[in-house]
């Protein structure tokens, strides 16, 4: 497969990621969008680790999906305590953070 096919599906994915985090205000799909810029740089790391075959970029995947784990799981649990208190899941309800 040829790596400028790979490398615009990535920037695309990138683009989609980014627009989704600057447009909507729903905070399960900036999260979404979020995970989604995250995949894009891997697709990124795995497509040039086989063009140069090296596997220095195999493990930077496996670094990002440890922290986009993490990030899901510390995230999804905020969005739900948010949820159960404001009953909404708009970003412009959270604007006061409150101790």
């Amino acid at each position: 497969m040829n790596i400028t096919l790979i490398v615009l599906v990535s920037m695309a994915m990138f683009a989609i990621g980014i627009i989704g985090v600057l447009k909507r205000r729903n905070t399960l799909i900036l999260f979404l969008s979020i995970e989604l810029t995250l995949n894009a740089a891997n697709l990124l790391f795995v497509a040039f680790s086989r063009f140069w075959e090296n596997q220095t970029g195999l493990v930077w995947v496996f670094f990002v999906l440890v922290v986009a784990a993490a990030e899901a799981a510390v995230g999804l649990a905020i969005i739900i305590n948010l949820f159960r208190t404001k009953q909404v899941v708009d970003v412009d309800q959270f604007s006061e953070l409150k101790g």
